[in-house]
């Protein structure tokens, strides 16, 4: 595919020494030889990107030009038990798209542009072994029926890794192969080369929606919510799985009518076929207080939506961050009240997952 320059135009690659010695790590260099090419010690390491606070000025222009190249050290596979049985290990790490929501920013520092795991070989052959070991999923749940499920685009989006490399080809094809597992991702993006990777049922793509004239908002740099919708049909004619992650959901005056106003478009624009198979994911906004910061320093009037303390309350995150969450009690109302317009006009889509 050729890339889409608003979206990315690599002209500077951070890489590990030993990416060279991959064959993906070869191909993408060579995609890009015009890009300066500077030596790394880690992906993790990187001053200039990773911890710059001066960096926030440049935000869109370093996720443009900018590209990360390392090796996956990590291989082992997380239980999850809510979207996924198993997050599989990362084939990336960030992303060109700029949600002004991601949660990725904040263990990463503040340009976050993509990095791109060139030993796919060792990642697929890991996940292989962990599904050999499984064994048949013991009875059907909320998460399949039949599979067991691995999210394997927990912190990029793959839709848009896939137009720097071959490695979203790999895993699809992995999970063709499997027999008792199913792979998972979430995306922002529309790339219409996926419909040729021949996913035969065993790959779920879950395209993130939200009313539109929020997304214009929040959701920086990605494909218009219009244009998601339209894919759904395809991508199930092409033989994935495609559910839909109402994600993040964001409270503001009037997001009830909003929403209406999207199910109703999802409603008058999915085939059959696509309603049958169509299941959701409801996901309630959590904001993050560096990210606050963060993104007062580029994109301020987002934290008019997003940073509401007068309905949000504190929670201490597992890895020691202050989140910021809908108060409880509350949030519980405000899910049953979105719970009951999704019925309202889309029946058939069964709620996989609520928080």
């Amino acid at each position: 595919m050729a890339l889409p320059r608003d979206l990315i135009d690599i002209r500077t690659i951070y890489h590990e020494p030993a990416i060279t010695a991959f064959a993906r790590g070869r191909e993408i260099l060579d995609r890009f030889p015009e890009a300066d090419r500077i030596p790394v010690p880690s992906h993790w390491n990187i001053p200039s990107l990773h911890g710059n606070s001066g960096s926030v000025e440049d935000w869109v222009r370093i996720k443009r030009s900018t590209l990360v190249l390392g090796v996956k050290k990590g291989l082992t596979m997380r239980p999850n038990g809510r979207s996924a049985h198993f997050i599989a290990p990362s084939t990336s790490n960030g992303c060109a798209m700029a949600c002004a929501y991601c949660y990725v920013p904040r263990r990463k520092g503040f340009a976050n542009p993509i990095s791109l795991f060139v030993n796919i070989e060792a990642v697929c052959a890991a996940i292989r072994r962990h599904a050999g070991r499984q064994g048949p999923l013991p009875e059907p749940d909320s998460i399949d029926p039949e599979f067991h499920v691995y999210d394997i685009g927990e912190n990029g989006d793959l839709s848009v890794d896939a137009m720097i490399g071959d490695n979203v080809r790999d895993l699809v094809a992995l999970f063709r192969d499997i027999p008792n597992a199913k792979g998972s991702f979430a995306t922002k993006a529309v790339n219409r080369d996926l419909l040729a990777y021949e996913p035969r049922g065993k790959t779920r793509i879950r395209f993130s929606l939200m009313p539109e004239r929020i997304a214009r908002i929040v959701d920086v740099r990605t494909s218009p919510i219009a244009e998601r919708i339209a894919a759904i049909d395809d991508f199930v004619a092409a033989g994935y799985e495609v559910h839909v992650n109402f994600s993040p959901v964001i409270l503001y005056e009037g997001w009830e009518a909003d929403w209406r106003a999207l199910f109703a478009e999802i409603d008058d624009s999915l085939s059959d076929a696509a309603k049958a198979q169509l299941k959701c994911e409801i996901i309630l906004l959590t904001h993050n207080a560096a990210l606050h910061e963060v993104n007062l320093g580029w994109h301020p009037k987002a934290e008019d939506l997003l940073w509401r303390p007068d309905i949000q309350e504190g929670k201490r995150s597992e890895g020691g961050g202050e989140n910021l969450r809908y108060r409880s009690g509350w949030k519980g109302r405000w899910l049953a009240r979105f719970q009951a317009l999704l019925a309202e006009r889309m029946p058939y889509c069964t709620v996989r997952y609520a928080f």
